[in-house]
């Protein structure tokens, strides 16, 4: 009983310590995004302070990197984490564009991609998956570099610390709120004027909460960092490049579409409560 309070007290410690350096790290981007020129550098800066908090939070504690979850044993769980973001995401779009909320598609957005890809004349459907195919390839394996940023310290390092207090559901929701929470500053900055930041902040939340179950659980399986920095960089692939700019909007279209309407939130939180239920008969 006293090794157990003992390691609890522990984690709450490195807990401590690590969403301090975190919000040191952070203060310094939200200054520069919501003060200076939002550009993607401080932005960048930005994802990656939970990486340079969980390695400042290592080194204060003495612990090497390696005791991060670097190593990926079964491949199998980068299939399962790539495939996830795109089946809730097809299912939200697919709603969306049948229920009058959006169409499909943007023509305007193939003709950008067209002229991006230097390949104008081309039709459509071939400028539509030639496109589609490389951010789902090369773009994928890109972002990660952006993502890979968040993850070391949410997935790699943090929930593995609350894991040692708290069952997988409570993990699940500390860190999803408190990872939405980081992000608020970025939505105020898009969103405020608009009228609707309250609903936008509140959609993201419950959208990111959702996605925390999914990830904590693929993270604890394959004992690694890898499936969710793969799974992050999909699911802001497909729905930030993809879905969105091919959705020709309307007035609803707001509180719907993207990461701040209700559908991907809606389909987050149906798969997050699958793979609660999951977690649970597993024993996670």
């Amino acid at each position: 009983m006293l090794k157990k309070l003992s390691k609890q007290q522990q984690a709450r410690r490195t807990i401590t310590i690590f969403l301090s350096v975190l919000t040191f790290f952070s203060s310094f981007a939200y200054y520069a995004i919501l003060k200076l020129n939002p550009t993607s550098i401080y932005v960048g800066a930005l994802m990656l302070s939970p990486a340079l908090a969980a390695f400042v939070t290592l080194k204060i504690l003495k612990r090497p990197l390696s005791t991060l979850p670097w190593r990926l044993k079964e491949l199998k769980y980068l299939k399962f984490a790539y495939i996830t973001p795109i089946l809730y995401t097809s299912m939200a779009y697919i709603l969306i564009w049948s229920l009058g909320f959006g169409d499909f598609f943007n023509t305007n957005q193939i003709l950008d991609w067209s002229k991006e890809l230097g390949i104008e004349g081309s039709g459509s459907f071939v400028v539509a998956v030639v496109m589609i195919f490389l951010l789902f390839t090369v773009g994928v394996v890109k972002n990660i570099g952006s993502t890979l940023g968040e993850e070391i310290g949410w997935r790699g390092f943090f929930i593995f610390e609350l894991r040692k207090i708290f069952s997988f559901k409570w993990v699940s929701l500390i860190s999803g709120l408190i990872w939405s929470i980081w992000h608020w500053p970025v939505i105020y900055l898009m969103y405020n004027g608009s009228g609707n930041l309250m609903f936008h902040i509140i959609a993201f939340t419950i959208m990111i909460v959702g996605m925390s179950f999914i990830l904590a659980y693929y993270t604890f399986k394959s004992r690694s960092l890898w499936p969710a920095a793969l799974y992050h960089s999909v699911h802001n692939i497909y729905i930030q490049k993809i879905c969105t700019p091919l959705t020709i909007t309307n007035e609803t279209s707001t509180f719907w579409i993207d990461e701040y309407g209700l559908m991907i939130p809606i389909m987050t939180t149906l798969f997050g409560l699958y793979f609660w239920r999951k977690a649970r008969k597993e024993n996670l």
